[in-house]
């Protein structure tokens, strides 16, 4: 299996990645492997699975575009507003 998977960052913006292992790649970014999510307290908010390869970057593409982006923004709303709400209790 293929994912393309959705991270809350700290300062409000979503990473979207892909990889073929979900578990260890979520892991890299909570320990600070990733650079571009190092300081910014990751959390995995959602993910799609795909069989081909090919159709997981193809959306990971598509979700980086500015129509993507406001697409995944519409869809993930409630889960980002939830999300939010309880980090700011914090």
């Amino acid at each position: 299996m293929y994912y393309v998977y959705f991270l809350s960052l700290n300062n409000g913006n979503i990473y979207t990645g892909s990889t073929n292992d979900l578990k260890r790649r979520v892991s890299e970014h909570k320990q600070g492997k990733v650079m571009s999510t190092k300081n910014k307290l990751p959390m995995i908010i959602a993910y799609e699975g795909y069989l081909l390869k090919s159709d997981a970057i193809r959306r990971e593409k598509f979700l980086k575009t500015t129509e993507g982006k406001r697409l995944l923004k519409m869809q993930l709303k409630d889960c980002l507003e939830k999300f939010r709400a309880r980090n700011s209790k914090l």
